[in-house]
């Protein structure tokens, strides 16, 4: 069981390398597969890792929070910005296609382990970090699903310099949420331990970040999406690498 999460992984990695090489029902095909391998990824591992409660009570609570988000932004504009969704994501609640909210759940939990690791002993800087990530995710996503016509925005700009179809009352919005899920995912779990190690996520969040960037770059026409993932990608890589010389030092000290 302890591979399971690697086998998922892989599963999703492979999906994600098909998705610049198809195009018309293959590629919204490859989509849901996606979304459905991430989620998959982050029930499993944790469940795996914190017991099959909590993982129920990650899904639970990323699927309650992000229903309340999005459909609040449908029906108000806010905090995201006024966007609409096309058929295209299949059936809804409150008007929020059921792929969202699983996409929601596939990003949360690499999102919030990637902040643990940075900031392990601090609640507020470990939740403003999974925030950030959460929300630079989406600031390589949401073009290229834009791109794909699962969304689209009634005022897409001011956008971040390179992206001009989507606004940055997006980022903001997805910066607040962050800030709520990555709140109450902390206190759910942070006090539990882990019986398995994060790898498999985290090299799931670093391949969909930067392998995105990568596909943006070469194959989707999102140079704009692509530069902006890999800049919001290097003060995560630079905490990394100052955490990872600091351990050789203690143990030396």
């Amino acid at each position: 069981m302890t591979r399971l999460p690697w086998v998922v992984t892989a599963a999703l990695l492979a999906t994600a390398i098909a998705y610049p090489l198809t195009a018309g029902d293959g590629r919204d095909a490859v989509s849901w597969a996606i979304v459905l391998l991430g989620s998959a990824l982050t029930l499993v591992h944790a469940g795996l890792s914190r017991g099959w409660r909590t993982g129920l009570s990650v899904a639970a609570l990323a699927v309650v929070v992000s229903v309340l988000f999005e459909a609040v932004g449908l029906a108000t504009g806010f905090p995201y910005g006024s966007y609409t969704y096309s058929d295209a994501l299949g059936p809804t609640l409150l008007g929020v296609p059921f792929l969202v909210p699983l996409a929601w759940l596939m990003m949360v939990w690499p999102s919030w382990l990637l902040a643990r690791r940075l900031v392990p002993a601090h609640r507020v800087g470990r939740v403003a970090v999974a925030a950030y990530v959460f929300a630079a995710w989406d600031v390589v996503l949401d073009p290229q699903l834009v791109q794909a016509g699962y969304w689209t925005w009634a005022h897409p700009t001011p956008g971040l310099p390179g992206i001009d179809t989507v606004p940055l009352t997006n980022l903001g919005g997805w910066l607040l949420a962050g800030l709520v899920l990555m709140t109450l995912l902390d206190l759910l779990v942070a006090h539990r331990p882990a019986a398995l190690p994060d790898h498999a996520p985290l090299v799931a969040l670093a391949w969909m970040v930067l392998g995105g960037a990568l596909a943006h770059a070469g194959w989707l026409g999102l140079p704009g999406s692509a530069v902006w993932g890999v800049l919001l990608s290097v003060p995560v890589l630079a905490a990394l690498g100052l955490r990872g010389r600091r351990r050789p030092a203690a143990a030396l000290g």
